[in-house]
């Protein structure tokens, strides 16, 4: 499943914000473990860590409504709140009643409204760079939204190189041509387009804001493991984030950027492996 060719998601699920596509790696009765992409990328970017820790789990990628294969649509709730509320949905359909979450960037913010908002149930909570702190946003993601209406009329080729640009800038090592295209594919066309720009539109700060101010009560195992080397968001948020969680636990990944379950999906996978195995 990590050839950038046969990275299917093979089953569906209807969920109040669209049709998500979804798959189950590992042996089914063995413990669950959830894996939570962020944006603008797709579960793709677990194409190594997945199949690792499906030696050993039972393991759920899915890609969220709006991304990846999963349904776009004009006038689509891609929120950070939609986003909360499906993964809630898909955790009752998968019924899963305490699994371990693995969450990256966007993903990190859905994970952490479901558990304070949707009063979601974890075993464990591992956060990768997580979007979870204010302010956020890159200058060229908030340039993005105050102005998505100009973008979506974007010619094709123009779109595709920004999208492209976009995506090679959230890693320190350097994507693979083929790495690199498979992320940019759901963008590609018509309607991947326009589902580009709606998502930065609609990512709103207030969405973390909301929540920010609750970790303290976070009352499970939980780590944060961030890219030494990532530009999107500063590693200086790493530390803060992890001071802001009663026994947060931080791993810095050394030469990763923001996109550290591609840049280094060794190091990452150790590090969940470690923490998954950890005594509670």
């Amino acid at each position: 499943m990590t050839d950038t060719r046969t990275w299917q998601l093979s089953r569906t699920f209807r969920s109040s914000a669209g049709t998500v596509r979804w798959e189950r790696l590992g042996p089914a009765g063995a413990e669950p473990v959830v894996l939570l992409h962020g944006t603008p990328f797709s579960s793709y970017v677990w194409r190594e860590i997945a199949p690792a820790l499906a030696r050993r789990y039972q393991v759920f990628v899915w890609d969220m409504p709006g991304y990846g294969a999963s349904e776009k649509r004009h006038g689509q709730d891609v929120s950070l709140a939609a986003q909360g509320r499906v993964f809630t949905e898909l955790l009752t359909h998968w019924e899963l009643a305490r699994p371990a979450v693995v969450a990256h960037d966007f993903g990190g913010a859905v994970s952490l409204r479901a558990h304070l908002l949707h009063g979601v149930p974890y075993r464990r909570l591992a956060l990768v760079d997580p979007v979870a702190l204010a302010p956020w946003g890159t200058p060229f993601f908030r340039l993005v939204g105050e102005h998505a209406p100009v973008f979506e009329q974007l010619p094709p080729a123009l779109h595709l190189g920004l999208v492209r640009e976009y995506i090679r800038s959230a890693s320190h090592r350097g994507l693979p041509d083929d790495v690199a295209e498979e992320l940019v594919r759901p963008w590609s066309d018509e309607a991947g387009q326009a589902a580009f720009y709606r998502q930065i539109a609609q990512a709103d700060q207030r969405y973390t804001d909301e929540i920010q101010d609750r970790y303290p009560g976070i009352d499970l195992p939980v780590t944060v493991c961030w890219g030494a080397e990532d530009t999107w968001i500063p590693v200086d948020r790493a530390h803060e984030l992890t001071a802001a969680i009663p026994g947060g636990r931080l791993e810095l990944i050394p030469d990763a950027g923001h996109l550290v379950p591609l840049d280094a999906p060794v190091r990452l996978h150790s590090a969940l492996l470690d923490f998954l195995t950890a005594p509670e």
